[in-house]
């Protein structure tokens, strides 16, 4: 295994957290972003009506964008096996 090997590795696991994690950071942002405009309109500063909405965002990004998450983790193991049977 080559350096240029392992960067690529590297470079394509990189690629593959961020895009499966996208959608989960994404909404909790959105929502974040939403919570704390109302927030600031309403002036009521509990800090515990963050995390409800947040988590059931995330809940519902996860259940929405669960298949592509798991055809990224798939397409990038069988991606690493390939190259385990190759010997890079």
């Amino acid at each position: 295994m080559s350096e240029s090997d392992a960067f690529d590795l590297v470079q394509l696991a990189f690629w593959v957290i961020l895009k499966g994690s996208g959608p989960a950071v994404g909404a909790a942002m959105l929502v974040g972003i939403i919570v704390a405009l109302i927030q600031a309109l309403t002036q009521v500063q509990e800090m515990t009506l963050t995390f409800i909405p947040k988590i059931i965002a995330i809940f519902v990004a996860l259940a929405l964008t669960g298949s592509f998450i798991g055809e990224q983790m798939l397409t990038f193991t069988q991606n690493v096996y390939s190259r385990i049977e190759r010997g890079f």
